[in-house]
């Protein structure tokens, strides 16, 4: 069936839209890979290993046209058990960066021209609803209810009492009817047939009429977390679970061997164990005798930034830290010196370990994944006019190295567990004296100047987010470090961080 043409008696921005989310609004019509995600980052190994054994019998009730039942196990797999606060943890933190890898674009520019918006999905609600309002810019979300119990678990079934979808779309709309119907010509959903209009993709034949809005792009998702970096199709997922054994292995060899050799031998040595690092640029020669130390400003990417800036330069740079676990301090192969965030204080310590030498700084105060720059703190600047900025990146194939809400003492674990792992170093010159604090520059000035300049050379965006933020959006919390907490919150953090292979 052929896309009706988009000139029609209804004006855009006063219409209304129903849109379908799997195969409309997202490329991919199969949300099992979502649900993959949900067994893995929610619960663990054992159960993303168990929903991916049985893709074939979902996959079968599908081709038979047992599509309900199909849907409704691997419902049951992914969730049931699961407190349902964990569903939405994963659904706030994990689940928004692969929708958005998935998002059709075209599809999407008409969608967002309407004046009222409504998406529906297959998935459960909660596992679409944050990401569709706050990125897709709709207004509602239509799709199945988990059945929770009385203490907050999901049984794994849903609600039948809500009514079904197609029964529940017109009541959003009251006596009117939708104008438009955004769905597949083979959709088995009954939500287009009280659509005035319906829309099929593809939607290329709309150019003309969104010649306003091609400017015009999602919310981007600039925080995620969650350890796997690949969306878990059936087929990614098998590589990911034959691979895991080996990368473990793999990662234990790779942490002793750093530990061990000198610092001299490891850009040698990383080539062999199918790692790499490529640098850009002219490092700074070592400190003398009669010159304090150069402050390193480097963007943060990973846990692993300074130790791989020691490695290139051969020799062993303190590296300042706020929230490094105990654990990984005790086997960093550099000098750390643990920051309070009490303005005074860090700063007294800053300027003492620039009197002995070089230092690494990254005034982001955390990571981030995407093309993206957090605020920088301006306190660098204040303390020495010796800055030699440092763009830092690096890319894996399986398994981020960074997390907000699991234990960060397997970030560098995670990071060497990956086949290629690869870290580009780029030295940028040392700032003239008249871009520093020396020349009457506010420290904010300088602190901005330099983001600047680092997102310049990685072609990467600055933003005003901040390690607050982050936290708040992925965690629920504000990002602070205490370090009075019990060694029952450690082993609680610890079991936390494990789940992915031992629930």
């Amino acid at each position: 069936m052929k896309n009706p043409p988009m000139q029609t008696q209804h004006s855009p921005s006063s219409s209304s839209v129903v849109a379908e989310l799997e195969g409309t609004l997202l490329k991919d019509p199969n949300p099992f890979s979502y649900f993959m995600l949900v067994a893995f980052e929610a619960c663990g190994l054992i159960r993303f290993a168990l929903l991916l054994l049985l893709w074939p019998i979902i996959s079968l009730l599908d081709v038979l046209g047992f599509d309900d039942a199909a849907l409704e196990l691997t419902i049951f797999i992914a969730v049931a058990g699961l407190r349902v606060t964990e569903v939405e943890a994963v659904a706030r933190a994990v689940l928004p960066k692969f929708y958005m890898d998935d998002v059709d674009m075209e599809a999407w520019q008409v969608f967002n021209q309407y004046g009222k918006r409504v998406v529906v999905t297959k998935m459960p609600r909660v596992m679409a609803e944050r990401f569709v309002k706050e990125h897709l810019m709709a207004d509602e979300v239509v799709g199945s209810e988990l059945l929770v119990n009385r203490f907050g678990f999901a049984t794994g079934f849903v609600r039948k009492d809500v009514g079904s979808i197609s029964e529940r779309v017109p009541k959003l709309f009251g006596d009117d009817k939708p104008c438009f119907g955004m769905g597949r010509s083979m959709n088995t959903f009954l939500f287009l047939s009280p659509c005035k209009e319906r829309l099929y993709p593809p939607f290329t034949g709309t150019q003309k009429h969104l010649q306003d809005h091609q400017l015009i792009r999602p919310a981007p998702v600039i925080f995620h977390d969650g350890r796997l970096v690949k969306r878990p199709t059936p087929f990614t997922a098998l590589i990911i679970l034959l691979w895991i054994p080996i990368g473990v292995l793999l990662a234990i060899v790779r942490i002793i061997i750093g530990l061990v050799l000198p610092m001299w031998a490891i850009p040698y040595v990383t080539a062999v164990f199918g790692g790499k690092i490529i640098v850009k640029g002219k490092p700074p020669p070592p400190p003398s005798g009669t010159n304090s130390g150069v402050l390193f400003v480097c963007t943060h990417r990973t846990l692993m930034d300074p130790v791989i800036l020691s490695y290139v330069l051969n020799r062993k740079i303190p590296a300042v830290t706020y929230s490094l676990s105990r654990i990984s301090e005790l086997l960093s192969p550099i000098p750390t010196v643990r920051l309070t965030r009490i303005r005074h204080v860090d700063a007294e310590k800053i300027k003492q370990e620039l009197e002995k030498g070089d230092l690494v700084v990254c005034p982001e105060g955390t990571t981030c994944r995407e093309p993206f720059l957090l605020r920088f703190s301006a306190l660098f600047a204040e303390l020495t006019d010796r800055i030699v900025p440092v763009a830092m990146n690096y890319r894996v194939g399986f398994f981020h190295a960074t997390t907000a809400r699991g234990w960060k003492a397997l970030d560098p674990f995670f990071f060497f567990m990956n086949p290629r792992p690869v870290y580009e170093v780029t030295f940028l010159n040392q700032l003239p004296t008249e871009a520093t604090c020396s020349a009457g520059r506010s420290p904010h000035d300088v602190a901005n100047y330099v983001q600047r300049l680092l997102a310049a050379t990685l072609g990467f965006e600055c933003t005003n987010f901040t390690r607050k933020d982050k936290y708040r959006l992925l965690a629920g919390n504000d990002g602070t470090v205490s370090y009075a907490t019990s060694w029952v919150d450690h082993v609680k953090k610890v079991i936390s961080t494990f789940k992915p292979f031992i629930h």
